[in-house]
């Protein structure tokens, strides 16, 4: 599964801001037709996103495109506007049930065998966004292989519930951490919510570290100074990595004696933090 550091959102009215965001080296970028387009707009998005799927060179940078809401009319259009393009991955807003990847796990399949196009290829993220998304995780989380992470809205969340954004977080802590741990349980990735005052980066930076804390991969993102810095931020550092090389070494050397525990650097080592050390160095993409 490719590295999703930074996820940078880009209204696909714009064809300057795509063609920007093509050549900033960012692990994904996403061609947006639902939030950031009006719905006067949808028809000249789904164009120029298409155009920009067609012409730009976005190099080893993932198209990933957020369509509408599964099922709905303005979905279908979008995906007849950008399939015949085979963008890399689709953005699913508001799920909130198994039905909806299921949905779009059949349009993207008759597109790749209508093609000749490997089949799967075309990966899919969930946005878990609605109070009813938070509740039946487990079940949008095991709905298709082809699913390969969950992204948490922190902002379509609190306006579904009726609750208040605070800068604490403290709101969203429980459906922040269900999002991450239902996404390791199943084997997908966690993308981490949107900080909406782009300007604050510190601020972002500090809320990117929490999100690897808690047990994500990567960050949602509106503005490219974001994506730089959330790229830093999950991006293990070298103390890190060295650390995790030791664990894994030590652990080959204990192994070869036929031991299961051992000591390093004054610590007691087992498998808890042999995978840590593991899920380090894969980040980092040394495994």
């Amino acid at each position: 599964m490719r590295p999703r550091r930074a996820l940078l959102y880009v209204p696909g009215t714009s064809m300057k801001m795509m063609s920007k965001a093509a050549g900033l080296d960012l692990d994904t970028v996403c061609l947006d037709l639902e939030d950031a387009v009006a719905l006067g707009q949808k028809e000249e998005a789904r164009a120029l996103a298409a155009q920009a799927l067609a012409e730009l060179d976005f190099g080893r940078t993932e198209r990933c495109v957020r369509i509408n809401e599964a099922g709905s009319d303005l979905a279908r259009a979008d995906l007849a506007a950008i399939l015949p393009l085979h963008p890399d991955a689709i953005i699913l807003p508001k799920v909130d049930s198994p039905e909806a990847l299921l949905w779009a796990d059949e349009m993207l399949l008759e597109a790749e065998s209508s093609h000749g196009w490997t089949i799967g290829g075309i990966a899919l993220i969930a946005l878990i966004e609605t109070a009813m998304g938070v509740v039946r995780l487990a079940d949008i989380a095991g709905a298709t292989p082809r699913l390969q992470a969950l992204a948490f809205g922190a902002e379509d969340l609190m306006a579904d519930v009726g609750g208040k954004r605070t800068p604490s977080n403290r709101e969203v802590a429980y459906p922040r951490s269900a999002v991450a741990l239902t996404a390791a349980a199943f084997g997908l990735q966690a993308l981490d919510q949107v900080f909406v005052a782009y300007k604050d980066l510190d601020g972002f930076r500090a809320e990117a570290e929490e999100a690897a804390i808690l047990g994500y991969q990567g960050k949602q993102v509106i503005h490219p100074a974001q994506a730089q810095v959330a790229q830093e931020a999950f991006t293990p550092s070298e103390e890190e990595i060295a650390h995790a090389r030791r664990v894994l070494e030590a652990m080959r050397e204990a192994q070869a004696r036929g031991k299961g525990v051992f000591a390093l650097e004054g610590r007691m080592v087992d498998g808890p933090m042999i995978k840590a050390a593991q899920r380090i160095l894969a980040r980092a993409g040394i495994l």
